[in-house]
């Protein structure tokens, strides 16, 4: 079986819209093959992911929480530092990896996504 290739333009977009159409193309739902216990033969290549649409407003409340483990091991970063640091694909991986599943296919699926800025 061939690896399908879906290509999918993020310029103009909001992070929430392009991610919902690439996780549910991730996750083969919209092929008639769909079965949920399988890691389809679908990758997906983002482009212009620099040209997403932002608010000003999102780049300063939005946060994302990572935990050491540690006491006092809580670090936020705002979704500006987060771009600045990573660049734009990091937000957007974030988002996708949220709206898939929390199983053992979560890390395959996330292997066929490619997104570049």
């Amino acid at each position: 079986m061939t690896n399908k290739i879906i290509t999918i333009d993020a310029k103009g977009q909001t992070i929430g819209r392009v991610a919902t159409r690439i996780a549910v193309a991730l996750r083969g739902k919209d092929t008639v093959t769909f079965a949920r216990n399988l890691v389809p033969a679908i990758k997906v290549e983002v482009i212009n992911a620099a040209q997403l649409k932002i608010s000003d407003k999102k780049l300063i409340q939005k946060t994302y929480e990572k935990y050491s483990g540690y006491p006092g091991g809580l670090k936020k970063l705002d979704l500006e530092k987060v771009i600045a640091k990573k660049g734009y694909a990091e937000p957007l991986r974030l988002a996708i990896r949220g709206m898939l599943p929390n199983n053992k296919l979560r890390a395959k699926l996330l292997t066929n996504l490619k997104i570049s800025e």
